[in-house]
């Protein structure tokens, strides 16, 4: 016997539980509109719950005390992607930074912090902020959940440590001392105990932080607000009546069945980097589809897929097609797999990267999506991209290699997976990993004088605040550099992934989903990763994607009732 698919009516269906999505819940709902979040995963919260949680949104209340201005916020994100530059959605994100940001604060759960320094990215372009511009979330006890609190996305296991999520800033300062400082060791034993305590008592440690915080806040308010979430719940086809608006969607698993959107449908189930054949058509790296592993939840190009069946189009009119993010590969000895971003790792002291050859090939220094751009381009004309991350035995005692922890953490499991590489020598190592010994030890000849004088003349490592924030603040003369010392010496190979796409959705300023010659498709929004980047493909600090997908799902949700209406007048008009 057949199981019974259900009929569903709502006024806003909202595909995906991520940032986005959640934004544009949270504003409909307020309105008085009845609400529908289905999720296909089996946790609510998407790539936003594993992430660092910051949001990228100048005009906020810090930055208007600190004097940032409009001008300078249009100034800088014209000159980070100047042939690309999207003047319309620019202005409307700008506009409603501040009418966006106080809705979450003041009218939900959502609480931010203004960190003291956060440098935008591209430190030596005109506009570019020092501090102001990127927020992030709140701690939270995710106890407020109630019976939701385990249906949240777990933490990425390959970024916590035995459990707890360190903090960008502060926090995870403390961790990079503990094996230096009797202070720091206190204080990480204090944050361990307490997750261990939690995780026994609550299954799963409650004290929830960074994007997992934004997230478990967001549900929250939603579930307060009456907004209907549907976990393991595809969305698996739109429907659309006779005039080509967009119905609402059937949905698949747990909740199998049609629900009917009265005002419409919003997009917002992520990019498309898990997508293969997607990846193969865009990634201009990936040509074969085995050459990028990305770390992102949920990014199964569901979005794209369901745009393009209802008449949408991908796109690709972006400086970058997606924010690269370096990653190494830990695969387990039962075959299992584990990516670990290295969004900071490769900036510290005493670690360089080297391509097949042996050599340096950028600041290792920039953000993890220039220095993945710088990667791309550098292995353009090769067959696969990578390089590695090489660092002596005092840099491995200090801070370790991605996933291989530091001093006093074991690393006999991670050579016998070949996730770490080791050699007594330079020449060793090199032979270890293919690549010349004579043209490595050239590189690290050549690096050694300066970084001891904390200097990098060959890409000017170091060389900006944004630089130094990706180091360790208390080493000297330079937050980055350190010379390449004695052995023995450590590697693992970085690959190529992303934190999301910025080729998208095609939309308008409306954000609703257009065709190819521009024409909206009425009841068919897009928002967050799954449309095309507001920002052109540049990545302009912390918080690039969530920033953008606070804003425009909440403009979504508040404008979506207007969208309808002003379609039903025109229909009626006959236009």
């Amino acid at each position: 016997m057949s199981k019974t698919m259900s009929r569903t009516v709502c006024d806003v269906l909202v595909i995906g539980s991520g940032v986005a999505g959640m934004a544009a819940a949270l504003k409909a709902a307020s309105q008085g509109l009845s609400v529908i979040v289905a999720e296909k995963e089996q946790y609510f919260g998407g790539t936003t719950a594993i992430s660092a949680g910051w949001a990228w949104v100048p005009g906020n209340k810090q930055g208007v005390e600190q004097g940032d201005t409009r001008e300078e916020a249009e100034t800088y994100l014209r000159n980070l992607a100047p042939e690309t530059f999207n003047e319309a959605g620019v202005r409307d994100f700008l506009d409603t930074v501040p009418e966006a940001i106080s809705f979450f604060e003041n009218e939900t759960e959502v609480k931010f912090t203004y960190p003291e320094k956060s440098p935008d990215y591209k430190m030596d372009l005109p506009g570019a902020k020092l501090s102001g511009r990127a927020i992030l979330p709140q701690d939270v006890d995710a106890r407020v959940l109630r019976d939701k609190r385990l249906l949240m996305q777990p933490y990425m296991s390959s970024y916590t440590v035995f459990g707890y999520m360190p903090q960008v800033g502060p926090d995870i300062n403390e961790f990079f001392h503990v094996n230096q400082s009797v202070k720091s060791f206190v204080y990480v034993a204090k944050k361990l105990l307490r997750t261990w305590a939690d995780a026994a008592r609550y299954r799963r440690p409650v004290l929830r932080s960074n994007g997992n915080a934004l997230m478990t806040r967001m549900v929250k308010s939603a579930d307060d607000l009456g907004v209907r979430l549907w976990n393991s719940s595809p969305a698996l086809s739109l429907t659309r009546d006779d005039a080509g608006t967009i119905t609402g969607a059937v949905i698949g698993g747990d909740r199998a069945g049609t629900v009917t959107a009265r005002l419409g449908v919003i997009l917002a189930a992520g990019g498309f980097s898990g997508n293969t054949e997607l990846r193969k058509q865009y990634f201009p790296h990936d040509a074969d589809g085995d050459d990028h592993f990305t770390p992102t939840v949920g990014h199964g190009g569901d979005a794209a897929t369901l745009a393009i069946s209802a008449g949408g189009h991908i796109d690709n009119s972006v400086f970058s097609v997606g924010s690269w993010a370096p990653v190494t590969v830990f695969r387990f000895l039962n075959g299992r797999q584990r990516l670990f971003p290295h969004l900071r790792a490769i900036g510290l002291p005493g670690l360089i990267a080297v391509d097949r050859h042996g050599r340096r090939f950028g600041n290792e220094a920039l953000s993890y999506h220039d220095f993945g751009g710088t990667m791309i381009a550098h292995n353009k004309d090769k067959d696969k991209t990578f390089g590695f991350v090489i660092g002596d035995a005092k840099t491995m005692h200090k801070y370790g290699i991605g996933y291989a922890k530091p001093w006093p953490m074991p690393r006999g499991y991670f050579y016998k997976t070949g996730y770490l590489v080791k050699g007594n020598t330079l020449a060793e190592l090199a032979g270890k990993l293919g690549i010349d010994a004579a043209e490595l030890k050239r590189t690290v000849a050549e690096f050694n004088p300066a970084a001891e004088r904390g200097e990098d003349p060959a890409f000017g490592r170091g060389s900006t605040p944004y630089n130094h924030f990706r180091g360790d603040m208390e080493h000297k003369p330079n937050p980055n550099l350190a010379p390449v010392g004695k052995g023995p010496y450590y590697a693992a190979k970085i690959q190529m992934g992303d934190l999301g796409t910025f080729t998208g959705i095609g939309v308008n300023d409306s954000s609703e989903v257009v065709t190819d010659e521009g024409a909206a498709i009425p009841g068919l929004i897009a928002v967050g990763a799954a449309a095309v980047s507001v920002f052109g493909g540049g990545y302009p600090g912390y918080g690039s994607h969530i920033g953008p997908a606070l804003v425009f799902g909440y403009r979504a949700g508040r404008d979506v009732a207007k969208l309808a209406a002003d379609r039903a007048v025109a229909r009626v008009a006959g236009v």
